[in-house]
């Protein structure tokens, strides 16, 4: 009788080590989110118990439940979709107006959090609190992805697993009328020899001579309200290869405190002294700037490669006729040549998946299918009928094609299954591609650590104000020695040493 008591007890408490067992298993899955085993979990369905599409929230910069054109988007991309069996309904999370990147932080810190979100800046801080899904899994079983992805793409999605962007490889090239540069008298020996020296002058015959006969342009080139788009031609040039550069004794000095650095804010002063460069650089804005541009007030813009340079192509010939397409200029050539060098720490902009969406899952497929062929169509093409239209079993681009842009990726290697009867891109924008790929560097730089953040910001504030002095004429060049001391003392000193532990 003892040994049956005995053995009842060992049984029971064998059901009973179990179902512990298996409630902690069970809490374990429902606290990581994970619903795979939840009969209606729209993780793996495509629609909801009741036969409705899945709810996604979406936010996006370009992207206004108010603009019918992104309306119509986003219903023909849930056409699209259904086509593929992924049944969901897209509600556009509207931001309100002003600085996307601040906006956006403050309604994902106020909680409300869209299951799929577009940044431009500011991700950083929101990945940290582990509100962005790690998309390396995705990825890994994704074949459609993977095979979007170029090797930029995969070094940052290796160091920040959180933003996807599958785009080729974006900087900022110089054009110019090419009617122009072919009557001007120095533009042959600048393409020879790009030199920082031909490039002068260059930009002084475009302000000097009167190409249009109107008594314009009055100004050599023009930027939008920073000198980065400047930097694209000058900064190798100059020596400043990267974020951060060897001096003499070979360590690793922030380039913007290099005497590589003086000597090009030196030469952007003359620049701006001699009328050359545009004295409303400073609050020139992206419209304004392309205004100056097609009213032939400057002879030169810098814009992003590829797409944008379309754009620019297609004004430019509307403004000004055929003759007027763009010409696209080499980066000026001195102690090295490039545009600017290519980060690669992670995705500068990109969409992320909430890790708190009930469907990220879901999420992820609209993401891959974006990246298909199908989605491309949509993405890369536009509305049939309006940007495009089908005729002969060709594809026939439209005027309004070049007013249209990828909203969110595009696939370097896709190609439509019709014939596309005229070019999916101009020979400029093509032109600006293949120099971004001829001349593509790779930047020395690092995500800054969270403690330097702070100070960082304030460096960063400081060389904008001192830099903007100097090349104004405000503060002269010999002022830029008080500059790099202020620099260090702000925290450049440490974060310094530190760039020389992590870059050696």
């Amino acid at each position: 009788m003892k040994k049956i008591l005995a053995l009842l007890l060992i049984i029971t408490l064998m059901f009973s080590l179990i179902g512990c067992g298996k409630a902690k298993q069970e809490d374990a899955s429902s606290a990581s989110g994970n619903t795979s085993n939840t009969e209606n979990s729209s993780e793996n369905n495509n629609e909801t118990k009741d036969g409705e599409p899945v709810k996604l929230r979406i936010v996006m910069k370009d992207l206004s439940p108010s603009n019918p054109g992104d309306v119509k988007y986003i219903e023909e991309l849930e056409k699209a979709l259904a086509k593929k069996d992924i049944n969901v309904k897209f509600e556009i999370v509207e931001t309100p107006s002003g600085n996307y990147a601040e906006k956006l932080n403050l309604l994902l810190l106020g909680e409300d959090i869209p299951d799929i979100i577009y940044f431009q800046g500011g991700d950083k801080q929101i990945a940290e609190q582990g509100i962005l899904e790690d998309l390396t899994p995705y990825i890994e079983k994704s074949e459609i992805i993977q095979k979007a992805m170029l090797p930029h793409n995969k070094k940052r999605m290796e160091n920040y697993p959180y933003l996807i962007w599958l785009k080729p490889i974006k900087t900022k090239a110089p054009v110019v009328r090419s009617d122009w540069f072919e009557a001007s008298k120095t533009g042959k020996a600048l393409l020879d020899n790009p030199t920082i020296d031909n490039y002068y002058k260059f930009l002084k015959e475009l302000k000097e001579k009167d190409f249009s006969g109107d008594g314009m342009p009055k100004y050599g080139l023009t930027v939008s309200g920073n000198i980065i788009e400047l930097d694209s031609i000058f900064n190798q040039a100059f020596g400043i290869t990267g974020a951060w550069v060897k001096d003499s004794e070979g360590k690793y000095v922030y380039g913007k405190v290099s005497e590589f650095e003086k000597e090009k804010l030196a030469f952007y002063h003359k620049l701006y002294k001699e009328g050359i460069l545009d004295p409303e650089y400073l609050t020139k804005k992206w419209d304004t700037k392309e205004k100056a541009f097609y009213d032939n007030t400057v002879g030169l813009i810098i814009g992003s490669t590829g797409k944008v340079i379309d754009i620019y192509d297609g004004k430019m010939k509307k403004a000004n006729g055929q003759e007027a397409s763009l010409t696209v200029l080499p980066p000026a050539k001195g102690k090295g040549q490039g545009y600017l060098p290519i980060d690669v720490t992670k995705e500068s902009r990109g969409i992320a998946i909430s890790a708190l969406s009930p469907n990220k899952e879901l999420a992820f497929k609209v993401i891959e299918f974006l990246a298909s062929d199908e989605g491309q169509m949509l993405d890369r093409l536009g509305f049939e009928g309006e940007h495009y239209e089908v005729k002969d079993g060709k594809i026939h681009l439209t005027e309004k094609s070049q007013e249209w842009f990828a909203k969110f990726f595009e696939v370097h290697s896709w190609e439509p299954t019709k014939k596309i009867a005229t070019p999916l891109l101009s020979e400029p924008a093509v032109d600006s591609m293949k120099k971004a790929e001829k001349y593509y560097v790779e930047d020395t730089n690092f995500m800054i650590p969270e403690g330097f953040v702070a100070s960082w910001d304030a460096m960063t504030n400081l060389y904008k104000e001192y830099s903007a002095d100097i090349i104004t004429g405000k503060k002269s060049i010999e002022e830029f020695d008080t500059f790099v001391k202020q620099w260090y003392e702000a925290g450049g000193k440490e974060i310094t040493e530190f760039a020389n532990k992590l870059l050696k």
